[in-house]
C-alpha cells in the first residue's frame, strides 16, 4: 500500500473539501451567480422573425433576462419545419447558455414524418416548462364559395382528390390539423406545405390554393378583413380571442377534434438538475406577471407553465396521440 504523507493527505482533503464545496453551489436555489452578468443566455427559436413562436419567444426572453439578470438574446434559425434549431440546441453543451422556445412541431410531430432527424425528442432534450397554447382554425379562401364546416366536407365529398389546404410545412401541428380533417370526416383534402404564413395567405386569397390551417393569431387580422373564411378552430372549445368562429368539434362529422400548437421551454439534454429547477421556477413566476399575462393573452396564447414533468408527459401523450394520423398521413403519401 503506497504511503501518504501529511501534506498529501491535506490536499487531497483539500481538493475534497471543494469538490463538495462546488456541489453545495449546484443544490436547488443556489443559482444567483449561476448566468454571470453580461455573458448572454442564446434563446434559440427554430423560425424567421414574425411568427408566433417567434413572438413568443421574445416575450420568454425580455422578462427571463430580467429575472436571471443576464442578456437572454433570440436566435431565429429557421428552416425545416423547426427542427434545424432544435438539433442545434440538442448538439449545444447542457451549461444554460443554449435554450430552445420550441413549439409541438418539432418536439412531438416533426421526427415522426422524417427519418432523417437526428434527435430523438425524449432523451436528446431537457424539458423546462410549458409556455402556454394557441388554437389553429381551417379558413377557406374567399373565392371557393363556401361559409360554414359542413359546406367545406359536403364540397369535398362532391369533387374528392381535388381540394387543397394549404399549412407551414410538413411534419407541422397545422399539417397535422388537416390530416387530421381529412381521417375523421372521410375527406381528401390534399396537403400543400410551405414555408410560412405570407405565401400561405398570398396563395389562399389568391384562389391557388382553397383551404390552410393557419395559428389563429395570425389570421385573424385577414379574417377580420373578409380575405379568409373561418371554418372553426382546431381547439375542443372556441377560443376567447375569437368566440365568434367554432370549434370544429361542434361538427357532429368531428366530434372529439382537439388540436393545438403549445410553446414549451427546452435545454440540451443532461442538463444539471438544480439549473433546469431554476429556469423552471422563474418561468412559472414570469408567467403569473400581469404585464406578460396580457401579452400573451392579447395574441391568443394561454400563459401555462407547471412542472418540467408535465411538459415531458404533454409530449409523450401528444406524441401517442398523433401517431395514428401521421402512419395514415404517410401511408397514402399526404405527407409529401
Amino acid at each position: 500500500m503506497p504511503h501518504l504523507s501529511f501534506s498529501s493527505t491535506r490536499r487531497r482533503v483539500a481538493v475534497a473539501l471543494g469538490l463538495a464545496a462546488a456541489g453545495l453551489l449546484t443544490g436547488a436555489g443556489a443559482f444567483a451567480q449561476a448566468w454571470p452578468t453580461g455573458k448572454a443566455i442564446t434563446l434559440v427559436v427554430g423560425y424567421p422573425p414574425g411568427g408566433s413562436t417567434d413572438m413568443v419567444g421574445r416575450i420568454v426572453a425580455e422578462a427571463l433576462a430580467k429575472r436571471l439578470g443576464t442578456p437572454v438574446v433570440v436566435e431565429n434559425v429557421g428552416g425545416a419545419g423547426g427542427t434545424i434549431g432544435a438539433q442545434k440546441v440538442a448538439n449545444a453543451a447542457p451549461d444554460g447558455y443554449t435554450l430552445l422556445l420550441a413549439a409541438n412541431n418539432e418536439i412531438s410531430i416533426a421526427p415522426m414524418f422524417n427519418t432523417a432527424i437526428k434527435y430523438k425528442s425524449e432523451t436528446d432534450f431537457t424539458p423546462i416548462g410549458m409556455v402556454g397554447f394557441t388554437p389553429m382554425v381551417f379558413v377557406a379562401g374567399p373565392k371557393v364559395g363556401v361559409k360554414t364546416l359542413d359546406e367545406a366536407l359536403a364540397k369535398s365529398k362532391r369533387e374528392p382528390n381535388r381540394l387543397s389546404f394549404a399549412s407551414s410545412g410538413v411534419g407541422t401541428a397545422l399539417h397535422v390539423s388537416g390530416e387530421l380533417v381529412n381521417l375523421m370526416a372521410g375527406t381528401t383534402f390534399r396537403h400543400i406545405p410551405y414555408r410560412g404564413a405570407a405565401q400561405m395567405t398570398q396563395d389562399l386569397v389568391g384562389g391557388n390554393v382553397e383551404f390552410g390551417v393557419f395559428v389563429l393569431t395570425s389570421a385573424l387580422p385577414h379574417i377580420e378583413s373578409g380575405k379568409m373564411i373561418p371554418l372553426g378552430v382546431t381547439t375542443a372549445a372556441r377560443s376567447r380571442a375569437a368566440p365568434q368562429i367554432p370549434a370544429l368539434g361542434e361538427s357532429s362529422r368531428l366530434k372529439g377534434y382537439d388540436m393545438n400548437v403549445w410553446f414549451g421551454l427546452f435545454g440540451p439534454a443532461k442538463m444539471p438538475a438544480p439549473l433546469a429547477a431554476r429556469l423552471n421556477k422563474e418561468l412559472n413566476e414570469l408567467l403569473r406577471d400581469q404585464d406578460i399575462w396580457q401579452k400573451l393573452q392579447k395574441a391568443g396564447i394561454s400563459n401555462d407553465g407547471g412542472t418540467a414533468k408535465a411538459l415531458a408527459d404533454a409530449v409523450r401523450t401528444e406524441t401517442a396521440r398523433v401517431r395514428g394520423v401521421v402512419t395514415k398521413a404517410v401511408a397514402t403519401g399526404a405527407a409529401s
